[in-house]
Order: C-alpha cells, then sequence, then structure tokens
C-alpha cells in the first residue's frame, strides 16, 4: 500500500475511532454506518484527486463537493436538483432539519432518540471533522494538526454527555490519532533512505531497509505515543473530578472535594437537565420503592435544594459535607407541638438511572445504604464521593411526614435573622413588576402563611397560567418577569417565580428538585418514571420548618396545610393524570411504552411489539438505496474525470520506464517518451503529424507551440535519440529523457493561456487515443465474432451431406 493510501486509510479511522465517543448519546447508534460510508467516498475522492498535477486546494474542493453531494441524497433526494444537486428547495430542507435537530438536542436527555435532524447533526459534523483531517493529514501531509478537530470531536461528545464519556472512548480516540501519526512517520521515514539508527538489512545487496526489527525513530515515536497516552489516561484519576448530575444522568455541574470527614459540596444547575426529562419519549423507570405511608400523594422525592437566586439562575450553595451520621440531625425548624409520623420505605434505583445525588422522602431521620455516600446538613441531603452514583442502588429511608396545621403555620413567629437574611435574598437587578405583582397577589392577607397559600393558588388556579413543557426555559430575573406576563410555562417556571415572589415579600424560599410520588404498581410497589421530575418550592415557617408548596397546574398534590379552608375552586389533586396533563405518567403502560429500551436489552418485549416499533420507529432511508445513490453520486463526479484520470496514468507509465535501465529496452523507452512529447504537444492545440521524420517533427512543435530555450533544447534532443534508437544498430542508452519530457510541458504550459491548460489539464485532446483503441479492440471483436459465425454456419450447412 502506497504512503497517501495508507495515510488516507488511518485519517478515515481516527475519525471514526474519535467519533466512538458519540455513540452512547443516540439510540439506536446505526449512523455510524451511514457517516463512515460518506467518509470512505470522501477518502475515495480524494485518491484520484491527488494525482492532479496541480494545487492542493482543488483536492480539498473535490472531496468537499463529494461530501456535499452524498449528504444531499441521503438527506434530500427529494427536494434535490435531478434528485442528486443541491438546490434552493434541498438546502431550505438541510436548514429545516438542522433547526430540528437543535430542538431535538435540547429537548431529549441522553440517549436521544434516532431522529432525521440529530442524524444530520452527527453524520454531517463527522463529515465535516473527517474532511478537515484528510485535508490536513493527507493532503498537506501535516498529521500533527489534525488531532486539533479529532479533539474537537471528542470534547463535543463529553460536553453532550455532561462529562460523561469515559476513558474507553478517549482511548479509542487518541489510539486513532497514534495511528494516524505513525502511518505519517512511516511515510515520511520511507522517503530518507538508509536511516541513521538501527537500521538492519538483509544479506542481499540492494535490499531496503527494514527487513529487521523497527528501526529506531519508529520504535521511538510510539514510546512517546504510549508514554503520552498513558499519562492522559493516568491524569484524571488523581485530579478532583467534575462529574455528577441531578436528573438524568451523570452530567451536570456539581462536585465533592477530598475524602473522609470534609470537603464541600458546589453548585449544580438542573435546569436543562429537568426539562430534558419532562420531555422525554418515554417514561423509562428511575426507581421503584414500597413504603408503609397510609398515603404516599404527598411523598416527593427531594434531591437537591437550590437556595442561591443570583439573577441569572437558581443554585445550590457551597457547603461542607460530612459522613453520614447513624441518624440525621433533628429538622431545622421543626416544633415538637407539630405532628409528625415516622415513615419507612424501601427503594431500588434502576441501573440505567446514574447521578450523585439521591432520592429521598423530605425529611429523612435515617438512610441506611451501602457505598460512599456524604451528607449535607444545611439541605439534608445525601450526594456520591469518589464516583459513586445511584446506578442499581438499594436503600432504606425513615424519613418524617410532618402535618402542620394552617393555623399553626399562620401563627408562626419570625425567622431567625440569620436563616430569614439569607433565604429572603434577591438580587437588585429584580424587575420591580415582579414585587409588584406579589402584592397585588396578596394584598389582604395577614400573614406570611396567607401570602404564600395566596401566591400557590395565584399560580395553580386563579392566575390563568397554563402548563407547558415546551416553553423556553429560564431562570433569570427576566425569566420571571417574561414568565408572570406570558403565563405559560412548566414546573421550574413556577417554583422558581413564587419562590422569588416570596422572597420579595421577605418570606424565606428556597426550590427543591426531585421526583413527584410515582404510580402505584398492581403488585403495591410504587414506580417512578423520569417524566416524574419535578420542581417545587419550600417556604420556611419557624415551628414547621421547610414545608412544601405546589404552583404548577395539573402536577403534585397540594399539601393538606396549603388548602384554603373553604375553596372557592377544586384544588389540586394527587399525582394523577388529568385530562389535560398528556405529561404524566399512567398507571398502565401505553402501547408506545410497552416496550422500554431497557426490556429491548433483556429481550422481555413481545416480538410483535418490537416488530412494531422497528417499522414505525425506523429512521433514515434504506441502506442499499443509500450506497446505490452515493455511487450514482460518485459516477457523476468521476465520469467528466476519467479522460484527466487517464492521461496522468499513461504520462506516469511512459515516464517511469524511462527510467529503468537494461540492455534491449534502450528504442521501447525512448519512444515512450517521444510519444508523450508528441501526445503534450496534442492536449496544447498541436496535432499529431506521423509523416514528417523526427527532426522535423521536433522543429514542427517548437515552431507552433512557441516553446523556447530549455523546452526547444529538450524536444531536438529528444528527437535525436529517437532517431539513434531507431537507426542506429546500436542505440546508446541516453538518461535524463523523462526530466526533457518535463521541461517540454512546462514549456507549453508557460507559454499558454488559461483556457488551454485547463483543456489541457481536463479535456485532453490526445484522450482520442482511448476512442481508437476502443473503436480498433471492437472492429477486431467483431470481425472476430464474423468469422466464428460464418465459420459455424458453414460447418452446419456441411454436417446433413455428411450425415447422408
Amino acid at each position: 500500500m502506497s504512503g497517501p493510501a495508507r495515510l488516507a486509510l488511518a485519517s478515515w479511522a481516527a475519525t471514526l475511532m474519535a467519533a466512538g465517543a458519540l455513540l452512547p448519546l443516540v439510540r439506536p447508534a446505526t449512523w455510524i454506518f451511514t457517516a463512515a460510508f460518506v467518509l470512505a467516498l470522501v477518502g475515495g475522492a480524494g485518491a484520484p484527486a491527488r494525482r492532479m498535477p496541480s494545487a492542493r486546494w482543488p483536492v480539498l474542493a473535490v472531496q468537499t463537493a463529494v461530501a456535499l453531494l452524498a449528504l444531499t441524497v441521503i438527506f434530500a433526494r427529494e427536494r434535490a436538483v435531478l434528485g442528486l444537486f443541491p438546490g434552493p428547495a434541498a438546502l431550505a430542507h438541510a436548514a429545516d432539519l438542522f433547526r430540528a435537530g437543535a430542538e431535538d438536542v435540547g429537548q431529549y436527555a441522553v440517549p436521544a432518540p434516532d431522529t432525521e435532524g440529530i442524524r444530520l447533526m452527527l453524520v454531517g459534523g463527522v463529515v465535516v471533522i473527517g474532511l478537515l483531517v484528510d485535508a490536513l493529514a493527507v493532503t498537506f501531509r501535516r498529521a500533527a494538526p489534525a488531532g486539533l478537530p479529532l479533539l474537537a470531536l471528542y470534547s463535543v461528545a463529553a460536553g453532550l454527555s455532561g462529562g460523561g464519556a469515559g476513558w474507553l472512548w478517549f482511548l479509542l480516540a487518541a489510539t486513532g490519532y497514534l495511528l494516524l501519526l505513525l502511518s505519517e512517520g512511516r511515510d515520511r521515514l520511507s522517503r530518507w533512505g538508509r536511516v541513521f539508527g538501527g537500521a538492519r538489512r538483509s544479506g542481499r545487496p540492494g535490499s531496503p531497509v527494514g527487513d529487521g526489527p523497527s528501526f529506531a525513530p519508529t520504535r521511538t515515536g510510539r514510546r512517546i505515543g504510549a508514554a503520552a497516552m498513558g499519562v492522559a489516561l493516568v491524569v484524571p484519576f488523581v485530579l478532583p473530578g467534575l462529574d455528577g448530575g441531578l436528573l438524568g444522568g451523570t452530567g451536570g455541574g456539581e462536585g465533592t472535594g477530598g475524602t473522609g470527614k470534609g470537603g464541600t459540596i458546589s453548585a449544580v444547575n438542573p435546569l436543562v437537565s429537568l426539562q430534558d426529562d419532562l420531555r422525554q419519549q418515554e417514561d423509562r423507570e428511575v426507581l421503584r420503592y414500597r413504603t408503609n405511608a397510609p398515603d404516599n400523594s404527598g411523598m416527593y422525592l427531594r434531591l437537591v435544594a437550590l437556595d442561591r437566586f443570583d439573577g441569572v439562575s437558581w443554585k445550590s450553595s457551597v457547603r461542607p459535607i460530612g459522613d453520614v451520621p447513624e441518624r440525621l440531625p433533628w429538622p431545622e425548624g421543626l416544633a415538637q407541638g407539630v405532628r409528625v409520623t415516622e415513615v419507612t420505605t424501601n427503594l431500588v434505583a434502576s441501573d440505567a438511572y446514574e447521578q450523585k445525588w439521591l432520592p429521598m422522602p423530605y425529611p429523612a431521620a435515617r438512610v441506611d445504604i451501602d457505598g460512599r455516600w456524604r451528607y449535607e446538613p444545611a439541605g439534608r441531603m445525601l450526594v456520591g464521593d469518589d464516583g459513586q452514583t445511584t446506578r442499581g442502588a438499594r436503600y432504606q429511608v425513615t424519613s418524617l411526614e410532618t402535618e402542620p396545621t394552617a393555623e399553626q403555620l399562620a401563627a408562626a413567629p419570625a425567622a431567625p435573622e440569620k436563616l430569614r437574611h439569607e433565604y429572603t435574598r434577591v438580587p437588585a437587578s429584580l424587575p420591580p413588576d415582579v414585587r409588584k405583582t406579589a402584592l397585588a397577589v396578596t394584598a389582604g392577607a395577614r400573614n406570611d402563611y396567607e401570602r404564600a397559600v395566596r401566591l400557590q393558588d395565584w399560580f395553580a388556579r386563579d392566575g390563568g397560567f397554563r402548563y407547558d413543557v415546551d416553553v423556553e426555559s429560564g431562570t433569570g430575573v427576566q425569566a420571571v418577569s417574561r414568565f408572570l406576563k406570558d403565563k405559560e410555562g412548566f414546573c421550574v417556571h413556577f417554583s422558581f417565580s413564587m419562590a422569588a415572589m416570596a422572597r420579595s415579600l421577605g418570606i424565606p424560599a428556597r426550590v427543591a428538585v426531585g421526583f413527584m410520588p410515582g404510580t402505584t404498581q398492581t403488585d403495591g410497589s410504587v414506580s417512578v418514571g423520569i417524566r416524574d421530575a419535578h420542581a417545587w418550592p419550600e417556604l420556611y415557617f419557624e415551628g414547621a420548618g421547610w414545608t412544601r408548596f405546589e404552583p404548577t397546574p395539573s402536577r403534585g398534590s397540594t399539601p393538606s396545610y396549603a388548602r384554603e379552608a373553604a375553596p372557592t375552586g377544586a384544588a389540586t389533586g394527587p399525582a394523577q393524570p388529568g385530562p389535560s396533563a398528556s405529561e404524566a405518567p399512567s398507571a398502565a403502560p401505553s402501547a408506545s411504552e410497552s416496550c422500554t429500551p431497557q426490556m429491548r436489552r433483556l429481550g422481555d418485549c413481545d416480538p410483535k411489539a418490537m416488530a412494531a416499533e422497528a417499522t414505525a420507529g425506523g429512521s433514515g432511508p434504506d441502506p442499499l438505496t443509500v450506497v446505490l445513490l452515493s455511487l450514482a453520486v460518485v459516477a457523476v463526479l468521476v465520469l467528466p474525470l476519467l479522460p484527466l484520470f487517464w492521461r496522468s496514468r499513461v504520462r506516469a507509465r511512459r515516464l517511469g520506464s524511462a527510467g529503468t535501465r537494461g540492455a534491449g529496452e534502450t528504442a521501447a523507452r525512448t519512444l515512450a517518451v517521444w510519444r508523450e512529447i508528441n501526445d503534450t504537444a496534442w492536449d496544447y492545440g498541436i496535432e499529431p503529424d506521423g509523416s514528417r521524420t523526427p527532426r522535423r517533427t521536433a522543429e514542427r512543435i517548437v515552431r507552433l507551440g512557441g516553446l523556447r530555450d530549455g523546452a526547444a533544447e529538450a524536444v531536438h534532443r529528444v528527437a535525436g535519440a529517437v532517431e539513434e534508437a531507431l537507426y542506429a544498430p546500436r542505440p546508446r542508452p541516453v538518461a535524463g529523457l523523462a526530466e526533457e519530457a518535463g521541461r517540454v510541458r512546462a514549456g507549453f504550459h508557460a507559454g499558454a493561456n488559461r483556457r488551454t491548460r485547463l483543456r489541457a489539464l481536463l479535456v485532453p485532446r490526445s484522450a482520442a487515443r482511448v476512442r481508437w483503441a476502443a473503436s480498433a479492440r471492437w472492429s477486431s471483436t467483431a470481425a472476430g465474432w464474423s468469422d466464428r459465425r460464418r465459420a459455424l454456419t458453414s460447418r452446419l450447412r456441411r454436417a446433413p451431406q455428411g450425415t447422408g
């Protein structure tokens, strides 16, 4: 295999190996085969294009055209011109697909479904990276900078997965890059001839270097690459991690520092993850539990509390963490006079649900769980340490079901000054209409409890708000103001806005994120799905502690203490799906939920359901159609260039043979160079004249071609060598004939205008020899078949006479 071919193959492999980090982001991951096929077309188009004796940029242009046509055929064939070329309609369709893909990326959590928009983004992105890698490594022979687009591809995958791109994907991408470097190094070293150290030759004279073990530069390069990759793999394990996650995976922004009894827990922003979870097409189960609570409609499973509002987003404050005590401290602010019931709950997390925060009923009093878990006292939260996650966790939580009365909350004294100062803080940039609206909604309320209930009922029932998970998310001050004006959003908008308005009224407030109680199953267990993800405000009342409110319409349940004594309308019911709440999970799985991804992996799906789902959920065109249409694209691009490729091949064969040495071959080599010079003149407009002698032919070529100096002398020297080869009894070998032909071609090129040069390059007149040869072969073949047919006919006519 030649050096460029080896580099092209290494570039193709390195791009696909780096793209492997994108595979966990989408299910199914069949898009990688489409990307591999398009990359192969791009690399294949570059191989013949590099044989053109021109600048390197046309090679990139040819490969870009192949990539564009292939993507058009795959994703916009029905809108393409002649089903092949990208026109305005095809480009508009591609733009629509790209926008749809961007929306799908923001809508779905990992792994996202293989929609056509996401497929276009993945295949197109990988093809662009592969085009850059091929251009740098193969066309421009700069393999080291090709690592930058490969790194960009891996970084995008790691970013979209929330930092969850594992070491295996990094190892795969790094191996691909090292393979590319080694291929380039081998190609460079092969041009040096005798190597400066470590080389061994065989005993045969003239044998090439490399018959023995690897020589020193190659061994050194491999050692350096292996050491660099080893360092890159080891360093992340000894540095503090930034992994984690909140609802839908390990992505997030939180982290823990240190081990043992110290450390801190940093801030997280669950907004994007929460919205992704609510938009999932499949309500896949994240955990299941059993409880001895007589009524679990208020058993929200809390993950984290967001207590810091900086005007841009709600976050969890940086606080110290420690070991999990055998029994958690008594809840802050909870007085002995409030009715409390102790509840025990056994929970099992799904193997597919992996994040660092532990879902628990609030407030938890005791947690029995194995693993490296830490406790944050202010939020009463458990967070995994040193890579600990919820995947497959089995644990028991003893929690307190608090039941304060409306009278107790109405009579609550003021909160401690320190707590009040921390949890009523609002940014100076908070728009005035937020507090103004809060004052208008709570006008006439006699205490903080009544103000809290009026805010809750205004959002959930009386204010004309509409629940919509597709609304653009946002948590800043302008987002709160916009939500109050547009009156549509999902639980994040409702909880964040109520908490901000409560703080503007001087009521301590924060936002909790977790899950609603879930759906009770026939066996008595309760299943919590990803679409049960929820956010709600917690307001502090001295004597009752942090209490839950439910401002989101058609979601969750309103606590008994937060309901009006004489309600003017129906309060929000338990976590049951209403007629318009299609996003809430139902007790019985729908047809689309009967075969979840986990069931498919375990092989528990009904074959008919799997077949129906495969029929309904298939994405992308038929692979055979893609292959045939892509081959058609290549044919359309390659056919016009066939004369160029043929001419380049013939020139290389003629001039290559001129460099050989050996008795009896002098005449053939000289005549091959002479034919090349005549064809070059023909390409530039001078038709051949076989009736002239070599000397007269040389004079005609120099005169009509306007050749000067070295080019003219080269024509005459080759003509003299031809005469000697034809007429001398023992023609002497002449060195440098191929170089003379090169000087002649350069002379024609320098004296011609641009149109003539392009004609000679792309549509050489000497390519007519192909037509002549084909015509002669056809005539010979036809004559041969005609002779055979006459002979057969003659035998058949004589056969009856011989029988009689």
